[in-house]
């Protein structure tokens, strides 16, 4: 694999340090937050409130990434901010103090986006984008498997011990911001800009992007806006007859599928085309939709979310590749920093539109609308014709 380079490597274990910190929290959080005063309705606001800034952000740093020509401060600091938010949010439980650690975390995360993702594209040649963002996304994607594994087996001895594994968590964080220490700023690869850069300047950049971009990113979001939380799926798992212990169970072993299929996705993405890879992620994640709302088989709904890991491993990377061969070099940040900027915002809208069907009208409705839509999203794409000339003209 001599196409993974160091830089590639060290970006991957950031990557892998940080989600398992942080998904070691992710199955507790709602639990710790209850337990510390907060209602239902506070713990969404705060969720909402801190996703809506990483998501503005990713657009605003990816676009000061690409005009001061430099990758690497935008991810140390990234990645140290997410790492010192975890033991903060165990140290006072002031509302006030967890809303704004939980913000600096997703915070880092806007910060970092673009910039991490210009580097593996840099890294990467035309042939091998699929390969170098499946790698990465497998590497991180082994985060989201050891993390709950851990939190697991430390609730397992420690019941209802929460506040301590928010500082346990800090410890693979402290690993993720040590290891960008070897990250090294290739400056013969950008030019610098003297411009200023309003918070909202990245906004220009759709208007001044290709044709094709806009047109990719349109198909992106509008699948993004039926692509609502797998929290919907969990619940789903869990009307089926699965208790607590089996949910986080089952959310593990999709995060495993995803982390063993995501690199073998890529490999085959680079030889068949991102398109084409990323229009039979979306064909699975159809199916998976469609057989959630028809069935309550508790062996199918295992077999839907083997089948949703590879629906994540066939896009995740996979569309960040894309746009990273449909755009410029100088302009890879902020293209990945703005669609992702999009992208957090509807998914914040998908999971209130999924939300308001499934109280209106019953979960089954809201799984068959999201399949449906997604076969919308299908057609879409395979009518897209990419733009003769551009950086994808090799792979489609």
């Amino acid at each position: 694999m001599k196409y993974i380079t160091r830089t590639v490597w060290v970006l991957s274990l950031v990557s892998l340090f940080t989600d398992t910190a942080s998904e070691m929290l992710y199955p507790v959080m709602p639990i710790y937050l209850k337990s510390i005063g907060f209602s239902i309705v506070l713990i969404g606001i705060l969720e909402g409130l801190a996703e809506a800034v990483a998501g503005l952000s990713k657009g605003y740093f990816g676009k000061l990434s690409d005009q001061s020509a430099r990758r690497v401060p935008f991810v140390q600091i990234g990645y140290t901010f997410s790492a010192i938010s975890k033991p903060m949010m165990a140290i006072f439980t002031y509302p006030l103090w967890i809303f704004f650690a939980r913000t600096l975390d997703r915070f880092g995360k806007g910060i970092r986006t673009g910039a991490r993702d210009a580097i593996l594209s840099d890294e990467a040649t035309l042939k091998t984008k699929g390969k170098i963002f499946g790698f990465h996304r497998s590497m991180d994607t082994l985060g989201a498997v050891l993390g709950p594994l851990f939190a697991l087996l430390y609730l397992y001895f420690y019941p209802n011990n929460y506040k301590t594994l928010f500082y346990i968590a800090f410890i693979p964080g402290v690993f993720a911001v040590i290891s960008t220490s070897f990250l090294k700023e290739n400056k013969t690869k950008l030019q610098k800009v003297k411009k200023h850069v309003s918070f909202f300047s990245f906004l220009n950049y759709w208007k001044e992007s290709p044709p094709v971009y806009r047109e990719v990113v349109v198909g992106l979001l509008i699948f993004t806006l039926f692509n609502s939380s797998d929290v919907f799926l969990l619940l789903k798992a869990k009307q089926a007859g699965l208790n607590d212990i089996q949910v986080i169970g089952i959310y593990i072993f999709y995060n495993l599928i995803y982390a063993l299929s995501a690199f073998p996705a890529g490999v085959i993405a680079d030889k068949i085309g991102l398109k084409k890879m990323f229009i039979i992620g979306l064909v699975f994640f159809a199916v998976v939709y469609l057989g959630m709302g028809f069935s309550t088989n508790l062996y199918v709904i295992i077999g839907l979310f083997l089948l949703y890991g590879i629906y994540a491993s066939a896009t995740e990377g996979i569309s960040k590749a894309w746009i990273s061969n449909i755009t410029s070099k100088r302009d890879t940040a902020t293209a990945i920093g703005t669609y992702a900027g999009f992208q957090s915002i509807f998914t914040m809208l998908a999971s209130s539109f999924a939300g308001l069907i499934w109280y209106q009208f019953g979960a089954n409705i809201s799984f068959f609308v999201t399949s449906f839509a997604t076969g919308i999203v299908v057609i879409y794409f395979m009518f897209l014709k990419e733009n003769k000339g551009s950086k994808s003209e090799n792979i489609f």
